[in-house]
């Protein structure tokens, strides 16, 4: 009985042990599961490991790597044999002494000799295509990193428009609340009451579009950074406000021209097409065959070795060492293209942002301060009879439509500078 007792308090201990530590596992669990708020290095972060767009386009480096392998390969020597006039149907020859001096029988290796040093050029055009591939996905990298950056200020453009109808609905109840109350006692007519509660319906349309604005900023941010990357739930945090950016446009063109990776794939895109031209003027030298055969023939045995190779009086690749030349200037013009639409981008890009940090500065001069003190001093001047309902509602409207705006112009400011830093090419432009 009492050894029954120690195993069963063993078991309870046992069991005890195994409930504390599911219960530490369990909160880091759900905490994964449940909401989360990621910032704009996080967001960016999860498109980089998690985006299936990236992920199949990163593929294409290993599929290059592969037919590096396949570039590098020596050719297969052949194996031949034979064995002639065997005495299927006639049984009377079926012995060892024709086998022995009546048939024929060959076995024979051979190999073919590249010449031109085309396994090393192969090699190093498929090495020079990889190294392109890898520019061109890393391009893709910085594509996405701009896409996921105007999601998220969009994102946090939609919460803090639903911010600002939030407060807007809940001031304007007041308003609506008080109106209520003068008109029970008197102080205001039935048509200014029913004018002030049927501008309510404006504040509640309004934050009914910036929840659904929100959700589906939210959702299209998600499909980017990775479906099943973040929990449903999830949120936005950073700040949503000016971001004074200094520096002049020749520096930031001559940033992008170090940085960027689609230049940086123009660019080997040349060497691979010189590259490709080398291994065609290569594939011009004729290659040799050799082999080793020996035979026995009538009791005979014999060996012979021998060699062949085409001689080049038609096919020279005349065409494809042409090609191949033409393709080198073609990817150099691309190149100088893609070297100009560089310089384009960023002056563009530089030039919105400039634009747009105007905006932002007269709007940050006065002017918001200014449509908030004309709201509250119609507002306080209504409430106590010194005002006209047309006055308030228009000194409202005025400070509304102002906030907005103000929210627009700071939001297309924020996406001014993503674009700015993918036209650069890196998201530090100090």
């Amino acid at each position: 009985m009492k050894a029954k007792s120690a195993n069963s308090q063993r078991r309870k201990l046992t069991a005890c042990l195994l409930g504390c530590a599911v219960f530490a596992i369990l909160p880091g669990a759900a905490l994964a599961q449940g909401p989360v708020r990621i910032t704009l290095d996080e967001a960016i972060q999860l498109a980089l490991q998690h985006n299936h767009n990236l992920l199949a386009s990163r593929t294409t480096i290993q599929q290059s790597q592969a037919a590096e392998t396949t570039a590098n390969l020596r050719p297969n020597p052949s194996l031949f044999a034979t064995w002639a006039y065997l005495p299927f149907f006639s049984p009377s020859n079926q012995n060892s002494d024709y086998l022995q001096s009546g048939t024929e029988g060959d076995l024979g290796l051979s190999y073919l000799l590249e010449r031109g040093k085309k396994r090393q050029h192969r090699l190093q055009a498929a090495r020079d295509i990889t190294a392109q591939t890898r520019s061109l996905v890393a391009d893709n990298e910085r594509s996405l990193t701009f896409s996921v950056a105007s999601l998220f200020v969009n994102v946090q453009l939609a919460e803090s428009t639903l911010e600002l109808a939030q407060q807007d609905l809940e001031s304007f109840q007041k308003t609506v609340d008080l109106g209520e109350m003068r008109y029970k006692a008197g102080a205001i007519s039935e048509d200014d009451y029913l004018k002030i509660k049927l501008q309510l319906l404006q504040f509640e349309t309004d934050l009914q579009q910036a929840q659904l604005a929100r959700v589906q900023a939210l959702s299209d941010l998600r499909q980017l950074l990775g479906y099943e990357s973040v929990a449903p739930g999830y949120d936005v945090t950073g700040p949503f406000e000016y971001q004074p950016v200094k520096g002049n446009v020749e520096d930031f063109q001559l940033k992008a021209l170090q940085n960027r990776p689609d230049l940086r794939a123009a660019q080997q895109g040349v060497t691979a097409a010189r590259s490709q031209y080398e291994l065609q003027r290569a594939i011009r030298k004729q290659d040799v065959t050799v082999s080793a055969n020996y035979s026995h023939v009538s009791g005979i045995n014999t060996a012979t070795v021998s060699g062949s190779v085409p001689l080049p009086i038609f096919d020279r690749n005349q065409g494809e060492i042409a090609r191949a030349r033409f393709a080198i200037t073609q990817a150099q013009e691309q190149e100088k293209a893609t070297n100009g639409q560089t310089l384009t981008d960023v002056r563009d890009a530089y030039e919105g942002l400039r634009t747009n940090d105007k905006v932002i500065t007269l709007y940050r001069s006065g002017y918001l301060e200014v449509a908030q003190k004309d709201r509250d001093i119609s507002q306080y001047a209504y409430q106590r009879g010194a005002a006209s309902l047309l006055d308030f509602l228009d000194a409202e409207r005025s400070y509304r439509a102002t906030q907005i705006a103000y929210r627009q112009a700071l939001a297309s400011y924020l996406l001014a500078l993503e674009q700015l830093r993918e036209a650069v090419g890196v998201r530090d432009l100090q």
